[in-house]
């Protein structure tokens, strides 16, 4: 079994251990018996920024993402490459609430659930190995 505190000290260890982290921080990181919250900040080895919330419950023997925001953006922070989430606007897409957005605020297509650590295979994939140190 996975409990919630585990679940959160495994997620920083993958932050810890990922080529593309060179930098984070957990801004707000709240862990109960059943349920919890962490929200994290960082930079990519290429210089961009990520920053990601996940609200996660103890679901048998193991966390299970429920509520989630990740917004990957360039360096300056002005342009969105992409932004996940699962917040309930788009009742028509495949896969609702499960989103992304591609670009800007109005390109949205469906998508599935993510958590963190996954987030942070789906961005290993996405930055150019040149960018990565």
């Amino acid at each position: 079994m996975t409990t919630p505190a585990e679940y959160a000290l495994r997620l920083k260890a993958e932050l810890v251990a990922s080529p593309i982290v060179t930098v984070f921080t957990v801004v707000e990181e709240r862990v109960w018996r059943d349920r919890g919250y962490i929200r994290i900040r960082m930079t990519l080895a290429n210089g961009d920024f990520v920053e990601a919330a996940e609200y996660f419950i103890l679901e048998g023997d193991e966390c299970v993402t429920h509520r989630y925001r990740y917004q990957w953006m360039d360096s300056k922070r002005q342009e969105l490459h992409k932004r996940w989430d699962n917040v309930e606007h788009y009742p028509g897409l495949p896969n609702f609430p499960h989103h992304v957005h591609v670009g800007r605020e109005e390109s949205v297509e469906p998508d599935k659930r993510l958590s963190i650590i996954q987030l942070l295979d789906v961005l290993d994939g996405k930055i150019p190995k040149g960018e990565q140190e």
